[in-house]
């Protein structure tokens, strides 16, 4: 139950940062002057407050699928290749990120529910059905740019979900 609220929420974060990031998103000029993957700020569990236009982090993803469909996550729950979710090193489990893809504007929040990549050079894992909705399932690697999203948004959201 917790895990269908969970992915509901997703979606709707998602669908709801969508035209936020299209509207507010990097342009152009501004990917191309990143080069290489680095941490923009360091944010701690106590003050997870990036400003507005600071990103957490900036550099490559990749996404995984078919081959990890229903193998445990760090979490503990089978990996879903079609949920909205992602690895990442450090982040706390359970956290949602805004993932930016600097090619096209597209965004979509994930949530982080497993540890990687192992690969060097890039900063974050997706799902299938995450990089399909970032548009880079073809190319299978992406310059993205990582948000936190807080919880006191998250709950301003549900707020807004329940009223429909």
């Amino acid at each position: 139950m917790r895990r269908r609220l969970a992915e509901g929420l997703a979606v709707l974060v998602s669908i709801a940062s969508l035209g936020a990031g299209a509207a507010s998103g990097p342009n152009s000029s501004e990917a191309a002057k990143i080069t290489k993957p680095t941490v923009v700020k360091a944010v701690s569990r106590q003050s997870a407050k990036p400003t507005k236009n600071s990103p957490y982090e900036v550099g490559t993803a990749s996404w995984y699928g078919e081959y990890f469909q229903g193998k445990q996550t760090a979490s503990g729950e089978p990996f879903d290749m079609q949920a909205l979710t992602a690895a990442h090193p450090t982040l706390p489990l359970g956290s949602f990120v805004r993932v930016t893809n600097l090619r096209n504007g597209r965004a979509v929040v994930v949530r982080i529910n497993d540890r990687g990549p192992v690969v060097e050079g890039r900063i974050i894992d997706l799902s299938y059905n995450t990089a399909r909705v970032l548009g880079f399932e073809e190319r299978g690697l992406q310059r993205v740019r990582l948000d936190l999203v807080r919880p006191a948004s998250m709950a301003r959201l549900q707020t807004v979900a329940s009223l429909r």
